[in-house]
């Protein structure tokens, strides 16, 4: 085992105190913040030129939402290919390169689509390329950046920190969406000029994390052996299944944001302003749902909580997708990030506390290829959706979906409604933060 480095005996040392006092958590902080404004002021408007494009080129609302479902396709292939790969990627590598390597695959993309959009080339094929490239980014960028947080705090904090990381990513939802849509209003091509900013930007900080030792993976076994140890520790640990699975389903089949284009041009009629405040609301009601839990973190009965919160989300979805006000639209698309930040709190918290750090790289692939199902897949879904029984119907049937997934699972996994604590398994509670971050990989 080797000697702790200057970066691990800060950490140490920083054992108790808030998580931004921690220098390699706030470099992370804002490269994640800075990311997150990029990838949304970027995907807002890859939405919108998408279903512009396919609706100016003479399609109804059906097929022209059938589009946005082929770009959420295209997102999730792969990730559902590489997922498990990455996910190895980052317990085997260094996790901070493995996050530097996406963000600047980020930054080609946003500055390409700049330049086509800046010579009004842009056209469905090429919306369509980069949204592939996303995918493949995303399936890397999620597991290092899930599994490094970690890393860079002590275990006592480490829900505040997630919280924190939280804020960094609903802020992001918030702001991204404002800078896309309004910067396209004035000049279409600068939301991606600004969006190649912001990742470099985070390309920039993320060079400031110093070093982070990782543990070892344990055993001999060969790659496809440690993949396959990752899944079975998933299976086998029902806290984590069943917390990642609810989060699964009830997205999947409750996800109205890939319809918010259609909502914004045909149902509400607020174009593309009116875009971005759709877009914002939701991340708003999470961000308050973050900063909250930041200052006050959650103790007690948690998985029940958890539940109730996802319940919440779906019976707001269903408001929302029947609703012709836009000041409810977006009071109901409030109340919809919030329960959605609530229970991603408690999932994240729950499944980083209930996991070794050697397996995090790992279960935090699977956790993200479940996110992206249930986002980037889920997509697909409410666009096919619609295009076979309308946008609205399409959106509150999703919400009801969500509300049966709760009862569903309340009944399949009794351990999520007998959480109280996050506290973790005895065995887990052994590996000390300073013990884990000060075994390395060979």
């Amino acid at each position: 085992m080797s000697t702790p480095d200057a970066s691990t005996e800060q950490t140490t040392q920083a054992s108790g105190t808030a998580p931004l006092k921690i220098a390699n958590f706030r470099n992370y902080w804002v490269a994640r913040l800075t990311m997150t404004l990029g990838q949304y002021a970027m995907m807002l408007i890859i939405g919108w030129q998408t279903y512009s494009l396919a609706r100016d080129s003479g399609m109804g609302v059906g097929e022209a939402s059938g589009q946005l479902a082929l770009i959420g396709l295209l997102q999730f292939l792969p990730l559902f290919v590489l997922t498990p790969f990455s996910g190895l990627a980052a317990d085997r590598l260094d996790r901070r390169n493995v996050a530097r390597a996406t963000v600047a695959l980020q930054f080609a993309c946003a500055a390409t689509l700049a330049v086509l959009t800046w010579q009004d080339a842009i056209t469905l094929p090429w919306l369509f390329g980069v949204a592939v490239v996303l995918g493949i980014v995303r399936a890397f960028n999620g597991p290092a950046l899930s599994a490094l947080a970690p890393n860079l705090v002590p275990k006592s904090i480490l829900p505040n920190a997630i919280a924190l990381s939280s804020i960094a990513w609903q802020s992001g939802m918030i702001v991204g969406p404002a800078v896309g849509g309004y910067f396209y209003a004035i000049i279409p091509f600068l939301p991606y000029a600004v969006a190649a900013a912001l990742f470099a930007c985070a390309l920039l900080f993320l060079s400031f994390i110093g070093e982070v030792p990782r543990s070892v993976i344990p055993g001999a076994k060969r790659p496809i052996g440690q993949i396959v140890d990752g899944l079975q520790y998933v299976v086998r640990n029902k806290m984590v299944l069943g917390a990642i699975t609810l989060d699964l389903f009830a997205v999947f089949l409750a996800g109205a944001t890939a319809l918010f284009p259609v909502y914004a041009r045909d149902v509400l009629q607020v174009g593309e302003t009116g875009l971005a405040q759709l877009a914002m609301a939701p991340a708003i009601g999470a961000t308050v749902t973050a900063a909250f839990f930041s200052f006050r973190p959650l103790k007690t009965n948690v998985g029940p909580k958890m539940l109730i919160a996802v319940a919440l989300f779906g019976c707001a979805t269903i408001v929302f997708g029947v609703s012709k006000s836009m000041p409810l639209s977006l009071a109901m698309l409030f109340i919809v990030g919030a329960a959605d930040m609530f229970s991603v709190y408690i999932r994240q918290s729950l499944i980083q506390l209930h996991t070794p750090d050697d397996k995090r790289g790992r279960v935090s692939a699977v956790s993200l290829l479940t996110i992206s199902a249930s986002n980037e897949f889920g997509d697909f879904f409410s666009g096919s959706l619609a295009f076979l029984i309308g946008p609205v119907l399409a959106v509150v049937s999703g919400g009801v979906g969500a509300i049966v997934t709760v009862a569903l699972w309340t009944g399949l996994f009794p351990v999520l409604r007998k959480t109280r604590t996050f506290d973790p398994p005895e065995a887990l509670k052994e590996e000390t933060p300073e013990n884990t971050l000060q075994e390395q990989i060979p």
